[in-house]
């Protein structure tokens, strides 16, 4: 087996996780692939919205629906799994939906929910609603159990806390006992809530409409009011999706960069995660230099000039002088990621660290992707 299989064996969920441009979506599916070349049936779940994912699946578009990765194109990668490979991109406000259409108590509770103007801007625009959604639906197909695996390409983040917590911030919006105490007398005034504004004890509400307009105070109390009964189930089912995470099915691959602010928030995104009991399973450093003069090869401006001569290229002019200078800068930027991987290594002493080196082009498809997994797998 390969070391990062190894250490992702009896993994169910697996999420990529680390801050932005770090290259998550690639390593996720990356992952997902290596899982279904061994047999196993794997789903690769990103939120991607410039469909990376997509394009180097071969596939024209991905939605909120599984979709299998066909056969052919395995076959045209020159791929063989014994196992299948799905992919599907996050569509935000249909988790949404589908989430209170199953919490609510009734239909007529959900639909009362899902026509409120306020709600069909929250579920799209409130603070932590993709890091929220995100993690529903990996619960939601973690218990269907139609998968062997699900690796999750979470959202781009620089604090970890904004994943991490994201629940604990939507359930304190659902939950606000202050708001529903102010607008309750106004839901329930019905047509006659104007006459409620112009009452004495109503000041905090004619402040409140002086600001919002009251139109939008009567969306919010109708959301308030609408979600009565259903927070226990919503902080039930958070409950469990927090017990998911630090369970031993769950596993956590940390994606970074071998530059300095990368690195950083790297050990940053590792203690957030040890401070909410969650192990980091492995990291990923990702896109890293390779030193052009590892293997030798001309070091000074006359054995690149004679390099030249033996390939047949004209030196003309500089050339061979411009050629040094590149080699000797991208020399030197190897060298510097190098300690910086040293540094996450030194750092993070017993996490298993992999390094995958910048390739010559951009992964596009299985074959790239392929080649991501030969260095996971220590290759």
């Amino acid at each position: 087996m390969r070391p990062l299989a190894q250490v992702l064996e009896g993994r169910k969920v697996i999420c990529c996780v680390g801050s932005g441009g770090v290259g998550k979506t690639t390593v996720a599916a990356a992952l997902a692939l290596s899982a279904a070349i061994e047999g196993k049936r794997a789903l690769v779940l990103t939120i991607d919205p410039a469909r990376r994912l997509a394009n180097s699946l071969g596939l024209k578009e991905l939605g909120n629906q599984e979709t299998r990765i066909a056969p052919e194109l395995f076959a045209q990668a020159g791929l063989h799994p014994r196992g299948e490979m799905w992919a599907m991109m996050l569509d935000l406000k249909l988790t949404w939906d589908e989430l209170v259409e199953r919490q609510a108590r009734s239909p007529e509770q959900a639909r009362a929910i899902l026509t409120n103007k306020l709600y069909q801007t929250l579920s799209t625009a409130m603070a932590g609603s993709l890091e929220y959604m995100a993690m529903e639906k990996v619960y939601e197909v973690h218990t269907a159990r139609r998968f062997d695996v699900v690796v999750l390409d979470t959202p781009p983040t620089t604090n970890a806390l904004d994943f991490l917590h994201a629940s604990d911030r939507i359930l304190d919006v659902l939950d606000n006992d202050a708001m529903r105490i102010i607008l309750g007398p106004m839901l329930r005034a019905g047509k006659l809530w104007f006459k409620l504004l112009a009452a004495p004890s109503a000041m905090v509400l004619r402040t409140l409409a002086r600001f919002t307009g009251t139109d939008f105070l009567r969306d919010l109390a109708d959301f308030m009011i609408a979600f009565e009964g259903m927070y226990e189930g919503f902080k039930e089912r958070a409950a469990r999706v927090k017990a998911l995470l630090t369970s031993p099915e769950a596993g956590f691959v940390l994606v970074t960069a071998p530059n300095p602010l990368t690195i950083q928030e790297a050990l940053f995104f590792h203690q957030a995660l040890r401070e909410d009991r969650i192990a980091t399973a492995a990291v990923v450093v990702n896109r890293v230099q390779r030193d052009p003069r590892r293997h030798g090869g001309p070091d000074n401006v006359a054995a690149m000039r004679e390099a030249l001569m033996l390939a047949q290229i004209k030196d003309s002019g500089d050339l061979a002088e411009r050629l040094c200078t590149t080699l000797t800068e991208q020399s030197m930027l190897a060298d510097l990621e190098r300690r910086e991987v040293e540094r996450l290594s030194r750092t993070l002493s017993g996490v298993p660290l992999l390094i995958v080196p910048r390739l010559r082009k951009d992964v596009h498809d299985l074959s790239g992707l392929w080649q991501i997994d030969q260095f996971l797998g220590g290759q």
